[in-house]
């Protein structure tokens, strides 16, 4: 299977932007739908974006559409969360995961299972 490592995180004010990238170890990336979630400290963990295989599809949840953009280059192993604007709420741990679907290529990829999970990346914004 893929392993996943993120990195990008750190301490920002609010306003500022950070790139989180997702990087790959294996052959198989571009089989596996990614996707984005965070963990805020005493919360339950969140999807914030996902990305199709291919990258022709993206899915945001509503609190970041507009402000965050999900990406990848497959030839490079790597997927990245482009975060803008950051607000004190955008505050938590975030981890990127692979998915798989069932095979039939006709469901959406909010559908997949994710069981590949990286180490995780802190994200802090200040006031």
């Amino acid at each position: 299977q893929v392993q996943l490592v993120e990195s990008g995180g750190g301490l920002v004010q609010a306003g500022g932007s950070l790139k989180l990238s997702c990087a790959a170890s294996g052959r198989t990336f571009s089989t596996y739908a990614i996707c984005w979630f965070r963990q805020a400290s005493g919360k339950e963990r969140d999807y914030v974006a996902c990305i199709s295989e291919s990258g022709s599809s993206t899915y945001y949840t509503d609190s970041v559409t507009g402000r965050f953009t999900i990406s990848r280059h497959n030839t490079k192993n790597t997927a990245y969360l482009q975060m803008d604007n950051l607000k004190p709420e955008d505050t938590a741990e975030y981890y990127c995961a692979a998915g798989t679907g069932d095979g039939t290529g006709i469901g959406s990829i909010l559908t997949y299972r994710y069981n590949i999970w990286g180490q995780g990346t802190q994200v802090t914004v200040s006031s």
